[in-house]
């Protein structure tokens, strides 16, 4: 959420920022509700402050023997007027609310400007997409061969983009949650969670999931106020929901292995086939509470250790800053991480690392008392990817595959695996 103060001192300066996100924000609209809002509290403090005093001289006048009938009539006229201003009140403070939950974080002055992913800027890259000297073939293809990847039967028991793991395949998924997991928990810092895997409203809201952007794309349970975790972000983020934190407690740094669920409605053409576009995928999220001089190097930090389970897993990938009409709603900068894929002849994305500021923490209310005094503040929030599991699984399938349809397995999964090549079962 937007700061208050800015969106009433600041309007044109927001205007332009929304602009380049491609967003006409009703930013008039606004202060024309929030003008008639102040002049609403003024009209019914007046009015109360006119009853108080009318109480007291009805007091006066019951004490002395007087008729104060035509004064108490007159105040009940005025409390009827207090109670509609009341509702009037409440009806405004809910229209702006609704403009505000709606309007996207403004993104930083050195994010690239641009419609769409076009206009995104490659950073740096890492690694030789491999040539193959034989026809090489995608994932979903050498997986049901190999007997590890069963979309048929997944689509059986749920519908289609749902998947079944078997034997290799079902070892391999498991083997690259430990294996973030570890990375991420033994050498960069991060402490373990599992967080439940249903939401509740409140949460999505607060880490903008339930824009009007998204909302669509959520599995909502139909008898009640829970959703389907569309992503470890949500769960995580609001554990901090409405506290107050200690400026010493900070960085806070975590991450956490969840099943996430996303209806992706709008996806179509070859990313519907395989594990790339899931209903149903693995992922583990890295996530930092921190103060806001250090935001923007804790994005930074955190991006590092997502490509390094990409260097770790020797998978070619580039590193690219998202333009200003390709971040999410929360975002105020992204990098994506994008792994080679050799079916698509390409780099598709594996990770999101963004810093959304206070803006996840304003909707959340999380906040910190600074150790040198002075009013508490809103908290920083960073998060990412570390990794996607299905995407990383694809990416291994294909970079690693062999004439003979066998898949090598990656160096630093071995020991976990206990095999170094996935065969025909």
């Amino acid at each position: 959420m937007l700061d208050i103060k800015r969106l009433r001192s600041e309007p044109e300066e927001i205007r332009k920022a929304l602009e380049r996100r491609g967003i006409d924000a009703p930013l008039d609209e606004f202060a024309e509700l929030d003008k008639k809002r102040r002049e609403i509290i003024v009209e019914a403090e007046e009015k109360k402050a006119l009853r108080n005093q009318v109480s007291d001289e009805v007091a006066v006048a019951k004490k002395a023997g007087e008729d104060a009938s035509g004064k108490i009539s007159a105040m009940k006229k005025v409390g009827e007027e207090i109670k509609a201003l009341d509702l009037m009140l409440k009806d405004l403070e809910s229209q702006l609310e609704d403009i505000v939950l709606e309007l996207p974080n403004t993104p930083l002055a050195d994010v690239p400007d641009g419609a769409d992913e076009s206009a995104n800027v490659t950073v740096r890259t890492w690694g030789e997409p491999r040539r193959f000297d034989f026809e090489a073939r995608p994932h979903w293809d050498l997986g049901a061969e190999l007997g590890i990847i069963d979309q048929e039967r997944g689509a059986k028991v749920a519908e289609s983009r749902f998947t079944l793991l078997r034997g290799m395949g079902a070892r391999l998924e498991r083997a690259l949650i430990n294996f973030f997991l570890d990375l991420h928990t033994g050498e960069h810092g991060y402490t373990e969670l599992f967080p439940p895997i249903l939401v509740n409203s409140e949460s999505m809201r607060g880490t903008g999931q339930l824009s009007k952007f998204a909302q669509a794309e959520m599995y909502k349970l139909r008898d009640d106020d829970l959703f389907l975790n569309p992503t470890a972000e949500v769960p995580v983020t609001n554990i901090y929901r409405d506290e107050m934190l200690a400026e010493e407690d900070l960085p806070i740094h975590v991450t956490a292995y969840l099943p996430s669920f996303r209806r992706e409605a709008g996806a179509a053409g070859r990313d519907t086939r395989g594990l790339i576009r899931q209903h149903q995928f693995n992922k583990v999220e890295l996530v930092k509470f921190v103060t806001p001089e250090t935001s923007g190097d804790e994005l930074e930090a955190l991006t590092a250790n997502a490509e390094e389970v990409l260097r770790r897993l020797e998978l070619p990938y580039r590193t690219v800053a998202l333009c200003t009409g390709d971040m999410g709603f929360a975002s105020a900068r992204t990098y994506d991480l994008e792994v080679w894929l050799p079916s698509y002849d390409a780099y598709k994305e594996i990770s999101s690392c963004s810093n959304y500021l206070d803006f996840q923490s304003r909707r959340l209310n999380i906040r910190y008392r600074p150790t040198g005094g002075g009013k508490p503040r809103f908290v920083h929030t960073n998060n990412g990817s570390g990794l996607a599991v299905g995407r990383t699984f694809a990416a291994i399938i294909e970079n690693y595959q062999n004439e003979d349809g066998s898949v090598t397995v990656p160096e630093a999964l071995r020991s976990i695996m206990g095999v170094d090549t996935i065969t025909q079962a």
